[in-house]
């Protein structure tokens, strides 16, 4: 386990760069559908690519017990996520850190999560296919994969929450 920490704390030291979208916070209801949707358990490692300041993760492990990291391209916003999860007790569960979520290794993840974009979403399905063991789950707020069909969808806040499996 200390192999995988360490070589998520190595993804910390990225030089700053330019976030291709601007952080929206995602609220508590819609984080749980996602989470619900992925049926995430304690069992799961969640990663949130663009995680800002860590509510899906931090919701992951708070509310499902899963572990988590949240890769994020903004110090500021790795920071505020680190410190949330310090004050709530789950520091030893989840860990942000700050990096390209392109060049992230994400192979551990049996869920990603994501509040990305369509764009986005199209430039890193590839990497989700390449990176990811059959059997992980994709979900996405708001924005589908384009030509993915998903294995499930769900409506929270009147937003769009897709489901996909990678086979």
């Amino acid at each position: 386990m200390h192999v995988f920490w360490s070589a998520l704390v190595a993804l910390a030291l990225v030089a700053p760069q330019t976030p291709d979208i601007h952080f929206v916070p995602t609220t508590n209801d819609v984080a749980d559908a996602m989470l619900r949707l992925a049926h995430v358990t304690s069992d799961d490692v969640v990663y949130d690519l663009g995680s800002g300041e860590g509510a899906i993760v931090l919701r992951a492990a708070d509310k499902f017990g899963a572990r988590g990291v949240g890769i994020e391209i903004d110090p500021k916003l790795v920071k505020t996520a680190n410190e949330r999860a310090r004050k709530r007790g789950l520091a030893g569960k989840v860990t942000f850190i700050q990096g390209d979520l392109f060049k992230a290794d994400i192979s551990q993840a049996t869920v990603v999560t994501l509040y990305l974009s369509g764009s986005i979403n199209r430039r890193l399905a590839p990497k989700l296919m390449a990176e990811l063991k059959p059997g992980a789950r994709v979900v996405s707020h708001r924005f589908d994969m384009y030509d993915w069909r998903p294995d499930s969808h769900a409506k929270a806040g009147g937003r769009d929450v897709f489901l996909w499996t990678i086979k």
